[in-house]
């Protein structure tokens, strides 16, 4: 199912982005505009689309799209995403700051972290306040914080390793599954990481996505959708080696990985636990696709039915949270204006806008309360306990929350 056309733009992958293996197709969510250019009213003709769809590499085991959009159509200086809009994401970011000030940076001389893509900054802020030499590596500019206003790849790490010396930590957090030329990445980690350095990177987890059957983690912005098997490969076919991953909580599920030289570290029992679970779980089989393929359209006939009764009852339904994957989301469904009358977001950039494709108005949070309505359509599902402690008001006025991960529900 498809609400309807955005344009042209077609940039099939002939082959894996990590091993240029063979791509099987797994799960087709049809013709998507970029998940974050909310557009203005009289910019809605000129949307570019692209096919949303993921495979498998058969022989690395490496999930990833199957057509790429061109990351500096994605990634700009009006890039509306900031992670210190939630709490619980500085917490986490400053949190994991200081824990590499208690372990990993506390023997070291004069440490200097890498961050690629670091969004607002809170993690480099963090360390700055310490003392700790750092760099941002970010195309869309960034204040607060030393910035190498580049992509990262061997170019810009000859650069920086030039001028500052090699680097203990390089850290992204949802950073590189957004980008689909590793290679690139991986050249510039042999430049500047030190001999015993790590490469720190946190994803969405294909385990947790397919469990929870959270499907609109799918879109744009990521490109390839991790497991420790396919991670595994990747590392090993660049030269490097995964030595430690951790689960964490936030964004629906994440994985962090840690990358080292090969050779350079002993792995922990976490790789091999993990290795072990994602067998069990069948993670790298594609028949578990055609599961969760199933597991989103009842999703989606059930959600659609409870809008359109809710509707025709009279009920005012509004969205909540403007998020990048709520397009995926609204798109693959058909969820416009008719349904949703408009989506409140905390984001200044985005307030006035219209949402990708679909076209639901987007206003500020004053305006959610002004009145209330019966019911909220939680966009914005992953800070789903943040949101609903901010806006107790809204439940004590007799207002509803309507989720869709993992099933659909009226909370």
């Amino acid at each position: 199912m498809f609400a309807q056309s955005f344009g042209r733009g077609d940039f099939s992958v002939s082959g894996c982005r990590v091993c240029a293996g063979p791509l099987q197709a797994l799960a087709d969510f049809g013709r998507q505009p970029l998940s974050q250019a909310f557009v203005r009213p009289d910019e809605v003709s000129t949307e570019f689309c692209y096919q949303l769809a993921v495979g498998i590499c058969t022989d690395c085991t490496m999930v990833q799209l199957l057509h790429e959009v061109p990351t500096a159509a994605m990634v700009h200086e009006g890039y509306p995403y900031h992670s210190s809009n939630s709490t619980v994401m500085r917490k986490h970011f400053q949190d994991t700051a200081l824990s590499w000030l208690d372990n990993e940076l506390a023997d070291r001389r004069d440490p200097f972290v890498i961050e690629i893509g670091c969004n607002d900054g809170v993690t480099l802020q963090t360390l700055r306040d310490k003392g700790v030499r750092h760099l941002a590596v970010e195309p869309s500019g960034i204040a607060g914080v030393r910035v190498h206003k580049a992509f990262f790849n061997a170019a810009s790490a000859a650069a920086i390793h030039s001028a500052d010396g090699p680097a203990d930590i390089v850290y992204a957090a949802n950073t590189i599954c957004a980008l689909p030329d590793i290679a690139s990445v991986f050249a510039g980690l042999a430049v500047v990481l030190a001999d015993d350095g790590l490469f720190v990177f946190e994803d969405p987890y294909l385990g947790e996505i397919l469990a929870r059957t959270s499907f609109d983690q799918i879109y744009d912005e990521h490109f390839f959708y991790f497991t420790v098997r396919s991670v595994q490969n990747m590392a090993d076919r660049f030269g490097f080696e995964l030595v430690d991953v951790e689960r964490l909580p936030v964004h629906g599920g994440q994985i962090r990985y840690s990358v080292a030289r090969r050779g350079r570290r002993v792995p922990t029992p976490a790789v091999a636990v993990l290795l072990t679970e994602e067998e069990g779980a069948r993670l790298t089989n594609p028949s578990i696709f055609d599961d969760f393929v199933a597991r989103v359209d009842l999703t989606r006939d059930s959600l659609m039915s409870l809008l359109r009764r809710l509707t025709a009852a009279g009920h005012t339904v509004v969205g909540y949270g403007a998020t990048a994957k709520s397009a995926t989301t609204a798109n693959y469904f058909g969820i416009g204006p008719e349904l949703v009358p408009f989506v409140c977001d905390s984001t200044p950039a985005k307030q006035g806008t219209l949402t990708p494709g679909m076209h639901i108005p987007v206003r500020p949070p004053a305006d959610f309360a002004d009145p209330y309505p019966d019911y909220a359509l939680l966009f914005a599902w992953n800070h789903a306990d943040e949101i609903m402690a901010k806006e107790k008001a809204f439940r004590e006025s007799g207002g509803r929350w309507i989720v869709y991960v993992p099933d659909v529900r009226v909370v």
